[in-house]
């Protein structure tokens, strides 16, 4: 896109500057046809770092879209992706720098979870990543285990045990890109392309009016659930008075007598999901999407009532709830 472009060209004239040894190029694969088969380009745009002038196995930098994170990215490719804490001052300096800071507690610095620690830092260009093996340190946030802990806002918002083969770097970076949107994310032109990039496959949406009276009570019930689930479901909220929210009624085919409405989408695929029960409460959302992750949920299929004589004639008639 032009926006990704203008960040893309932004980014290169700042490292210019300050790591002029690398080098940013534009290919348009639209005429480069070898290019585009040589480097398996498939969606546009497509941003590949290549490491000592090899031309293979390039890294694919996905879902980065500021001049920023760029940079960010970039550098933490070249050089060290954390930052090695020896104080509790140079701790806090970290956690107040910037809206997101990530300090990962451990006993000692070489161990498989450090590494996945590091790597998920690669990826996530966006929070400020920091790492400690000091005792004192440690003590000083009362931590005992290898832990990582996210802050926003200089708060702790989050805690995760690290224990060797429990996590991987994949769960580590979507659990990450989770704390770069609000905990209920609402869905409207500015977020939508936000959400689709966290590597997060399973999407749950509310769908209601916010003008209703039962709005916050819906809402809160809803956020409550979304914690337990935070890093294995994405919660989107979809405003049903929103004009520009009519292809997504369509797509998921939303009708009003249907609201308060909950769905869940699996991106990978496409299959919906329908929770059964009416009332949003929290123990509703909590079963229906640990019964979505145990795998017994049903996938939604729309479909007008069976006919009372469907299999009256030699032609059957059936519908999506014949199946």
């Amino acid at each position: 896109s032009q926006t990704l472009s203008e960040e893309f060209a932004k980014a290169a004239r700042q490292l210019k500057k300050e790591a002029p040894r690398i080098l940013f190029g534009k290919i348009d694969v639209t005429h480069q046809y070898d290019s585009r088969k040589e480097f398996n380009i498939g969606e546009l745009p497509t941003v590949k770092f290549f490491v000592d002038g090899s031309r293979k196995d390039p890294i694919d930098c996905k879902r980065v879209r500021q001049a920023s994170a760029f940079i960010t990215w970039v550098k933490r490719r070249t050089g060290p992706s954390t930052v090695l804490i020896n104080s509790t001052d140079e701790a806090e300096a970290i956690i107040h720098a910037d809206n997101l800071a990530v300090i990962g507690f451990f006993k000692e610095l070489h161990n498989d979870s450090v590494e996945d620690f590091c790597e998920t830092a690669r990826d996530v260009p966006e929070m400020s990543f920091g790492m400690t093996a000091s005792k004192d340190i440690c003590a000083n946030y009362s931590i005992q285990k290898n832990t990582l802990v996210v802050f926003k806002k200089g708060k702790p918002v989050h805690n995760e045990v690290l224990e060797d083969g429990r996590q991987n770097k994949l769960d580590l970076t979507r659990l990450m890109k989770t704390f770069t949107l609000d905990l209920v994310t609402e869905y409207n032109l500015e977020t939508s392309v936000k959400i689709f990039d966290v590597p997060v496959e399973n999407h749950i949406l509310l769908f209601t009016p916010t003008n209703s009276e039962m709005f916050n009570e819906i809402h809160e019930n809803y956020k409550s659930a979304a914690m337990e689930f935070r890093g294995k479901i994405m919660f989107v909220s979809v405003d049903t008075n929103e004009t520009r929210n009519g292809r997504i009624f369509e797509y998921f085919r939303i009708r009003e007598v249907d609201l308060p409405a909950v769905r869940i989408l699996n991106l990978t695929s496409d299959a919906k999901y329908k929770m059964s029960a009416d009332e949003v409460t929290v123990e509703n959302i909590r079963e229906f999407c640990q019964s979505y992750l145990n795998g017994k949920a049903k996938p939604h299929r729309s479909s007008e009532e069976i006919p009372e004589e469907w299999d009256k004639m030699p032609v059957k008639v059936l519908v999506g709830k014949n199946f």
